[in-house]
């Protein structure tokens, strides 16, 4: 066996297993983030604060779009893994082919619909009358390059799941230094605002598209392009929809909560309010980002070992996931409480905008470090095949219990109940997270006694 087969998994070390998996998908991730982060920072500095909140009252739409891109882009990576494990490339090739397809149709049919409500769905959004023409400009140039983006994004995840992890690596790089070059240009040299912003995210993705689609052009390449293989098949589409359907929700549970964050702080603390959390969401997602990096080189070693019953190795794993997440949301939490005034200058030179993001920077991450150890577990859970568990402890910190929060504490409390929600549905988060994680292996060290008493 070469050190590239499965079998290292349940023979190597943990850590440099980790390692090794982990890094590729923390730089896919943390580039993923960089990008909106200098989106922020560019409209932050060459609109103005208005502009910040024009962002952010788009975030539950980005939300959306990528939650319908993802539907396509995730279901159609994992069949096309399965079908090459099954050594059927013409499968495969099949799923190429509708993936392509059902991009076009998701992106034409979800841009044109949402470009012709726009306006309504930002007010719903939170969007004011002063803020409303920023996030309209951005969103309608945004919208008209959704099929551009819907292609990028589901052939970069076809390229990763076929066997070129480094080029779909490459092309997300690609598409961040595109950014760092076009967007400086329209906004600062140009003045093109908001649409030019806008503009310099599509022709940036432009770029990471014809980058994939050079690669699946090619002959060589283990999956291309094929002619007469453009037919939607019943059968595919059923299976991408039917895997994809679980990030689909996540995201749009996920635009629910945005929606109802823009809306609090709207009505506690005016449009200042919602822009500063612009600024929050970008710098804590970072950080989040990069512990789902480390959570996704997790899956394949957790899950091999556990259908391996090497349940020591999915254990060391695990405390070695949880003592890394934990060490980067704490680093992050550290960051914020210390030099929250050098962060936030960093998007903004708005003294109005600065204080208010400061308080809500140091009030957010308070429970900061148990974030990266509730991601870690319920990331756990999906490794081993517990995906309703999983799907649960997703949902609690986001979903079950922000919502409640935000209906009472801003209540009492204005525009700080509204920050407070964060930490505290982080922190029961965490409660039930590591309860169900001790509930789990008491079961499994119960099995393990009886398999010992058997034997």
């Amino acid at each position: 066996m070469t050190d590239n087969t499965p079998t290292v998994l349940g023979t190597q070390p943990i850590g440099k297993l980790l390692v090794q998996y982990s890094i590729p998908a923390i730089i896919g991730m943390t580039v993923t983030s960089l990008y909106n982060i200098i989106d922020s920072i560019f409209i932050g500095h060459g609109i103005g604060p208005l502009g910040i909140t024009g962002l952010a009252i788009t975030f539950p739409l980005m939300n959306l779009v990528i939650a319908f891109c993802t539907l396509v882009a995730v279901g159609g990576a994992t069949i096309s893994s399965i079908y090459l494990g099954q050594r059927n490339t013409e499968r495969a090739t099949d799923v190429l082919h509708n993936v392509v397809l059902l991009c076009i149709i998701n992106a034409v049919c979800f841009g044109l619909i949402t470009f012709i409500f726009l306006d309504p769905i930002l007010h719903f959004f939170g969007a004011s009358a002063e803020t409303l023409p920023y996030a309209r400009d951005f969103m309608q140039v945004l919208l008209l390059g959704t099929p551009i983006a819907f292609v990028f994004i589901g052939l970069n995840n076809i390229m990763r799941a076929t066997g070129y992890p480094k080029k779909a690596m490459l092309s997300s790089l690609l598409t961040v230094g595109a950014n760092i070059i076009i967007a400086p240009f329209f906004i600062f040299y140009l003045d093109w605002g908001m649409r030019g912003a806008a503009l310099a995210t599509v022709l940036s993705q432009t770029c990471g598209m014809l980058w994939v689609l050079k690669h699946f052009c090619d002959p060589k390449s283990f999956i291309h392009f094929q002619k007469g293989r453009y037919k939607l098949q019943k059968r595919i589409i059923i299976s991408i929809f039917s895997i994809g359907m679980s990030p689909f929700l996540m995201n749009v549970c996920a635009c629910v909560v945005v929606i109802i964050l823009n809306n609090s702080l709207r009505n506690y603390g005016g449009d200042m309010a919602i822009g500063a959390y612009g600024i929050v969401n970008r710098m804590l997602t970072l950080f989040v980002m990069i512990v789902m990096g480390l959570a996704q080189g997790m899956q394949p070693i957790v899950g091999y070992n556990y259908g391996a019953h090497q349940f020591q190795r999915v254990r060391n794993t695990l405390k070695y996931g949880i003592i890394a997440g934990v060490s980067i949301t704490t680093t992050g939490f550290l960051l914020s409480e210390i030099f929250p005034h050098a962060i936030v200058a960093m998007f903004t030179d708005n003294e109005a905008l600065t204080d208010i993001a400061n308080t809500g920077l140091r009030i957010c991450c308070l429970m900061f470090p148990f974030v990266g150890c509730q991601i870690i577990i319920s990331n756990f859970f999906q490794s081993i095949g517990k995906s309703p568990i999983s799907i649960f402890l997703s949902l609690s910190r986001q979903l079950l219990f922000l919502i409640p929060c935000l209906v009472i504490l801003p209540r009492y409390f204005g525009t700080n109940g509204v920050w407070s929600s964060i930490p505290v549905s982080d922190f029961v988060a965490f409660v039930i997270a590591v309860i169900t994680l001790i509930i789990h292996f008491k079961k499994v060290n119960k099995k393990e006694q009886e398999q010992i008493q058997v034997q």
